[in-house]
């Protein structure tokens, strides 16, 4: 069975006894790990306790299948429910997940922690099929959803924030769960604790997500044409764990942002008039780079690149194909279309 939208939260909350295997999977790792850690915590407050909970590989599990229902059916020596962790998890361990669900000795919760899975994923099929499992996915934090996580995070906190600190940090924030609330306890700290109204001034002193500045770096080294240092950015942003997904919705709000702007100029205002629309708007340092942007990527191509970057999030989400091979080509097809200047630039 698959739960989507606020079913996954009344779930993590009060989980169903007939589920004896829940997946998480999806592009948001910090996501999973968050999800994971609390269906752990309402099984066993301990979540170090050596006797009621046990850690598997994947690869461990799918050499030795019998493994998963051994450990699922031992009895802990302190008493109470085992939690059995099975690690990137994938489609390799489909036979001991299904010998397990036809089957489940003992009692204990079985976690699969899982990244992204596509919809022909034989592990994902398996799990959203059965009565006795439960599939939660696990997607990057955006639009509402986002500004949920910012504004109850803050509130623990006994903070409130302005509309514009909300956008700024939406903006931000958002690809990785773990990041977004790492970052926003810094900015509690920042705050001084005790209450208070975040504004957009603290925010932009406080935020400095490395993961959303390379986010930037990329997004800038694409709307100029500079492919090497586009690669070089995707590259280190892969080796940190950034999902392909997090990747493509960062560009798509730049792209955004400058079709906004783009349309500003169209009714006359200038680039610098034009920058000063956006909400929030951007950093002086940023805006430099902009008003090169605005000049070089016409209202039609940049109309084109937002297709083309909904069309590549869509490919990783549907076709199958490696999410990272599409994310890639994108960026690629970007640094090249920057590289053709449009009508503006070339008559100067």
């Amino acid at each position: 069975m698959k739960l989507a939208g606020n079913r996954i939260e009344s779930f993590l909350k009060t989980p169903d006894a007939a589920a004896r295997v829940v997946l998480v999977y999806g592009p948001d790792a910090g996501l999973v790990k968050e999800r994971i850690a609390r269906l752990t915590k309402g099984v066993c407050a301990d979540t170090n306790d050596p006797f009621r909970i046990a850690d598997l590989t994947a690869t461990g599990v799918k050499d030795d299948p019998a493994r998963l229902a051994d450990e699922a059916a031992a009895i802990a020596m302190t008493g109470g429910r085992r939690v059995v962790r099975v690690h990137d998890a994938g489609d390799g361990v489909s036979q001991a997940v299904q010998s397990f669900l036809d089957h489940p000795a003992g009692d204990a919760l079985v976690l699969l922690d899982a990244g992204e899975l596509g919809p022909r994923s034989a592990l994902r099929k398996l799990v959203e099929g059965a009565d006795n499992a439960v599939a939660l996915p696990c997607y990057a934090d955006e639009g509402g959803s986002l500004e949920a996580v910012i504004h109850e995070s803050l509130r623990v906190q006994g903070l409130t924030a302005e509309p514009d600190a909300v956008a700024w940090l939406a903006d931000h924030l958002g690809g990785d769960r773990l990041l977004t609330r790492s970052e926003l306890e810094k900015l509690a700290l920042y705050m001084g604790g005790g209450g208070g109204r975040v504004r957009l001034e603290d925010v932009i002193a406080c935020i400095g997500d490395t993961a959303a500045l390379s986010l930037d770096d990329l997004s800038m080294a694409c709307a100029e044409g500079d492919h090497p240092t586009a690669q070089r950015v995707l590259d280190r942003l892969y080796r940190e764990g950034t999902s392909p997904i997090a990747v493509l919705r960062s560009l798509q709000r730049h792209f955004q942002r400058l079709h906004l702007a783009s349309g500003a100029m169209g009714r006359g205002k200038s680039p610098d008039q034009a920058l000063a629309v956006l909400r929030p708007p951007p950093h002086f340092r940023v805006a430099e780079h902009m008003r090169g942007q605005l000049i070089r990527w016409p209202a039609e191509r940049l109309g084109t690149a937002l297709d083309l970057l909904v069309n590549a999030e869509m490919d990783c989400k549907s076709t199958g194909m490696p999410a990272e091979e599409i994310c890639s080509r994108t960026v690629m097809q970007l640094t090249r279309a920057a590289g053709r200047k449009g009508p503006a630039a070339q008559r100067r």
